[in-house]
């Protein structure tokens, strides 16, 4: 079949720089009444309306609305999706209470494509077209939501989860299955359709050492594929970390010396690392995902913006959720967190910075941004559309906007998933607010 061009038009907000080390307006790209010119699912060009529309193409105009890259969820457990908002209590409490025995549901494989279904339908309405996921230790646990993303055309980074301790029986893997079966997950699924796959030891602490060696060489063998865990969430979980790891230097030295940081590795929280940790997420290009609604929820403590900058560069940062244990799927929702969680820490995160860091920022995190995160011909056509007028006190806060950067903090402090008018994949329309 001939490809079809199509045209989305609105008014654009992207980020072609980093607003943490460059001026803002050096970074942040904002077109009143531009356009996206789409072809077989790919961004063809951008620019303004009136230059770039042409007789023959189809047409969707946001009008009043800002359109924006989608997205990116940079660490979430779609197997807690059930368990969001239960009862308090901090890390390792909670894990034993809720989270294990949630995710031992997931052995049965309907319940597997129920939840990844309900999952990827839920992020599609808050806006996040790619996400970096967690399953549980079931191997169809990650196949199903391979499955449900590749129905719906989504860029999805996702793995088994590796653990052979300090867990139920029924959820630990002894690590040659581990191997066999993510073996198999990777052959079937990285780079078919959009998705990734993610070698996904759970955290130190469910680790031994035959499982983090089991996990390096799965990396080495198979160095396309991206690597995510935990680090340094939990002050209790550090002193773990340090009893069950005697002998090395500090939580990052572990996953280190199994070969399990560098570009495409992403760890979440990160609150309570040290100076020698940052200092080698930089030279590493290791990623960090912040996820502060969970963070909050569970009391684990704040993460310090500042410190990640401390050096001649940054840590890669992305924007994570982490459901179950953070509070809402809601980008928006976690960035007015994040924004909280930076004035505790005696910095101002601003707009630009929180909004790149949930599109370009969490891609480059990802290392995905050759494919997503921006808006770039070439790029693949994941477009979110944003009313500031969802409600009416945003309706009412909109009108006293007195520029993009305005309008787009009142978006973040006072929006949630109503203020996302429409979602497209790969050009593709996925969700329209009714």
């Amino acid at each position: 079949m001939p490809s079809t061009r199509t045209a989305i038009r609105g008014d654009l907000v992207y980020f072609t720089g980093n607003p943490f080390i460059s001026p803002a307006t050096d970074c942040l790209t904002y077109e009143r009444d531009g356009c996206i010119i789409v072809e077989d699912g790919l961004i063809q060009a951008v620019g303004p309306a009136n230059a770039l529309l042409e007789d023959g193409i189809t047409v969707t105009h946001h009008r009043d609305k800002l359109i924006l890259p989608g997205f990116i969820d940079t660490h979430t457990h779609y197997v807690q999706l059930e368990i969001m908002a239960s009862f308090g209590k901090q890390l390792i409490d909670w894990l034993n209470q809720y989270t294990f025995p949630a995710e031992q549901s997931f052995d049965n494989a309907a319940h597997c494509d129920q939840i990844a279904a309900a999952f990827c339908d839920q992020l599609l309405r808050h806006g996040t077209t790619s996400a970096s996921v967690f399953c549980s230790s079931h191997a169809y646990s990650a196949e199903a939501l391979f499955k449900q993303a590749s129905k719906r055309n989504m860029r999805m980074i996702a793995g088994q989860v590796l653990m052979d301790r300090n867990a139920p029986d029924a959820l630990l893997v002894p690590s040659g299955q581990a191997h066999d079966e993510s073996q198999k997950l990777i052959q079937d699924w990285h780079g078919k359709n959009r998705n990734l796959y993610a070698i996904t030891p759970r955290f130190a602490p469910t680790s031994t050492p035959d499982l983090l060696e089991m996990a390096g060489d799965l990396w080495r063998e198979h160095n396309t594929c991206h690597v995510q865990s935990h680090i340094s969430e939990n002050v209790a979980e550090v002193e773990w970390v340090r009893s069950l790891f005697p002998d090395y230097l500090d939580y990052l030295d572990v996953y280190e010396k199994f070969g399990l940081i560098g570009q495409r590795a992403n760890f979440a929280h990160g609150i309570h690392l040290t100076g020698r940790e940052i200092a080698r997420l930089c030279e590493t290009e290791t990623a960090i995902s912040h996820c502060p609604t969970s963070n909050l929820f569970l009391g684990s403590g704040i993460f310090d913006f500042s410190k990640m900058m401390a050096g001649e560069e940054m840590v890669r940062i992305g924007i994570g959720t982490d459901i179950g244990g953070g509070t809402s799927l809601s980008i928006l929702e976690t960035l007015a967190e994040a924004y909280k969680v930076s004035l505790l820490s005696n910095r101002v995160l601003s707009a630009a910075e929180a909004f790149y860091a949930a599109t370009l920022g969490s891609a480059q995190a990802l290392s995905i941004d050759d494919k997503v995160g921006t808006l770039q011909p070439g790029l693949e056509a994941d477009l979110i559309v944003l009313d500031p007028k969802a409600t009416p006190l945003l309706t009412m806060r909109s009108a006293q906007a007195q520029s993009i950067h305005d309008l787009l903090f009142a978006l973040m402090i006072m929006g949630d998933d109503r203020a996302v008018s429409h979602t497209y994949v790969a050009g593709d329309l996925a969700h329209a607010r009714t």
